[in-house]
């Protein structure tokens, strides 16, 4: 093997360039960077500005102008900025990813500019085929003007014009339509993007005769009181995001350069649902769907907001994650969280109003947050055996706070455990549970127990054992039928009357069907396996009413395989009461009742007109 021969080359060493297809970069921005076409103003809008910013670090009375000019499929748009000389055309222009803020020593003005990235003019092309900017720089005012004319296949022609062709510094970027992209360029819809984008923004921007800026933004204007401002701040919202709030809240963060608006929503959303909240970067519009602006717990706010500190993408149509944007989100929950505590303090009505439509959005923060469970307490609704309350309120009442983890549990036991003076909340909704285990903590010495099946038996009242051992052949018989579902039968006296029977189980006993419901339809060996797991669980028991009418006539029967009929109809009964979902066997076992008591009526003599 010749030792040199595997040796790169010299020439196989040296540097080459990228070439760059700009038809092609022109489709990933129109297709992939950017969300619409529409952004092209947002880049005009914001090298116009930021042209003007680098003129007034310089040159701080300088006008800061910029005017919008949109006829027959072009557009027009001059700015008062710092302007460009032929060097600058070629460098910057004509550069792909070179920023003019990296130039001529303002890197320490860098933070003043909107543009973070240098793609510019580029995604103009999104909209136009030809692109011309002629500018005079108010740097080196003896340099005569430029002009730079470029097209999306690539090339671009430079000159020098005579002085008279701009008399003053500044910029004029002039945009020709593709096919088809016209209408980007008509004068109501640059009209509508260059309000959308830049109505914050601080300098003069026009579009013809029509201003675009509308300052102070509304949070910052003086209102004759607190209720004109929180009308003007409802009627800022409608315009804005298509709603009246229930309330708005001041998101003020000096430290984070934050100033804006969050707006509670009138309606009820999903906690899984992410709001979109709308973004200006200096007074640009960023984004209007920023989705991890608040806490995951804050879904119930919709947020309009400028800001100076965070870092948009590389699109800059979304908001970088990194830790800025992580403490921002906290200091913007902690506002959030400042304003219902001043509700619960100051203002139970507007609380209350908005409780009954966000509690869920509460009840989420107070599960991590004691104090604000303290304030919130005498507010937050619960589903309890004593109607809607809070759980103070429930606490106050009874002296053990009983709950159930599902909503299927809660439904077997509500009636039966009001009936009996147990108190029960139900747990079953999100975050319930976890609120009433950290009960204790903000309310020392209450007692908080789970409500299990034997706790609900122990409420009901024992039959007499007289009574009970004469009935011991139906009960045989009623045990031998359930049996195979895995559920025992028991007798007791309750109130309601009307009720016949109660189905209780507990999540234990759930858990041991299912796995002798496996086992069954196993093979061999799972069946084994799943037999060696077999548990000491209690089983489901129906609770059948010896003070309930039907019950004592069903007991008083003799044919055994009625009695199994009838014990199977109970069964199906309770079940479908606690409205819980049913098994293959179930339904199966609902089917064969129906069908059997249809059998025994239809095959015996209806009573006699006085025995009825």
């Amino acid at each position: 093997m010749d030792f040199q021969s595997s040796q790169p080359s010299q020439a196989s060493q040296s540097p080459h360039t990228f070439q760059v297809d700009l038809r092609g970069l022109v489709d990933l921005l129109s297709h992939h960077l950017y969300s619409s076409p529409k952004v092209y103003l947002r880049e005009l809008l914001q090298n116009a500005v930021d042209a003007i910013t680098a003129r007034r670090a310089e040159q701080p009375h300088a006008p800061a102008l910029v005017r919008l000019f949109a006829e027959d499929g072009t557009l027009r748009v001059e700015d008062s900025g710092i302007g460009l000389t032929e060097e600058d055309v070629h460098s910057l222009l004509a550069t792909i990813g070179r920023s003019s803020k990296r130039a001529d020593g303002l890197e320490s003005a860098r933070s003043e500019f909107l543009g973070q990235f240098g793609i510019g003019l580029l995604a103009c092309f999104v909209v136009a085929e030809r692109i011309r900017v002629v500018s005079r720089s108010a740097r080196t005012p003896d340099a005569p003007p430029v002009a730079w004319t470029a097209t999306d296949d690539g090339s671009y022609r430079v000159r020098t014009l005579p002085p008279e062709a701009r008399a003053e510094p500044g910029t004029t970027v002039y945009l020709e339509a593709r096919p088809g992209a016209a209408d980007w360029l008509a004068g109501e819809r640059v009209l509508s993007l260059a309000r959308d984008f830049g109505s914050l923004l601080p300098y003069d921007v026009r579009v013809g005769d029509e201003a675009v800026t509308d300052l102070p933004a509304p949070w910052d204007r003086s209102y004759p009181g607190p209720a004109a401002r929180r009308v003007a701040l409802a009627r800022h919202c409608h315009d804005l995001f298509g709603f009246t709030p229930l309330d708005s809240i001041e998101l003020n963060v000096p430290l984070a350069g934050i100033r804006g608006v969050a707006y509670v929503l009138p309606s009820a959303v999903s906690p899984a649902r992410r709001a979109g909240h709308r973004v200006h970067l200096k007074g640009m519009l960023l984004t209007e769907r920023a989705e991890q602006l608040l806490p995951d717990w804050a879904f119930f706010v919709r947020c309009v907001l400028d800001t100076d500190s965070l870092r948009p993408t590389a699109s800059r149509e979304a908001l970088y994650e990194d830790e800025t944007l992580a403490g921002v989100r906290e200091a913007l929950g902690e506002r959030i969280r400042a304003w219902l505590t001043g509700l619960a303090a100051g203002d139970p009505e507007r609380l209350a109003a908005f409780l009954s439509v966000h509690h869920l959005g509460v009840k989420s923060l107070a599960r991590h947050d004691g104090e604000m469970l303290r304030t919130m307490l005498p507010w937050l609704p619960f589903e309890t055996t004593d109607g809607r309350l809070s759980l103070e309120e429930f606490a106050q009442r009874h002296p053990v706070v009983h709950f159930t983890r599902t909503v299927e549990e809660y439904r077997q036991v509500a009636q039966i455990a009001s009936a009996q003076g147990v108190g029960v909340v139900n747990g079953g909704y999100t975050y319930d549970t976890e609120l009433v285990e950290a009960l204790p903590s903000v309310r020392p010495g209450t007692v908080v127990a789970e409500l299990d099946a034997d706790t609900v038996t122990a409420h009901l009242d024992a039959v007499d054992p007289a009574v009970e051992l004469a009935l011991s052949a139906f009960l045989g018989a009623a045990r031998a039928k359930l049996a195979p579902l895995g559920c025992d039968v028991v007798l007791r006296a309750f109130h309601p009357l009307s009720v016949p029977a109660l189905h209780l189980d507990d999540r234990a006993a759930r858990h041991e069907q299912a796995r002798a419901d496996a086992e069954e339809q196993a093979d061999d060996l799972w069946a084994g396996i799943l037999g060696s797991l077999r548990g000491t669980a209690p089983r489901a028991r129906l609770v059948l009413n010896h003070l309930n009418p039907l019950i004592r006539r069903i007991s008083s029967l003799d044919d055994r395989e009625l009695i199994g009929t009838a014990t199977e109809s109970l069964y199906g009964q309770a079940l479908l009461m606690a409205q819980r979902p049913l098994r293959p066997a179930d339904s199966a076992l609902l089917n064969r009742a129906f069908m059997g008591l249809l059998e025994w009526a239809t095959h015996h003599d209806p009573p006699e007109e006085g025995h009825r």
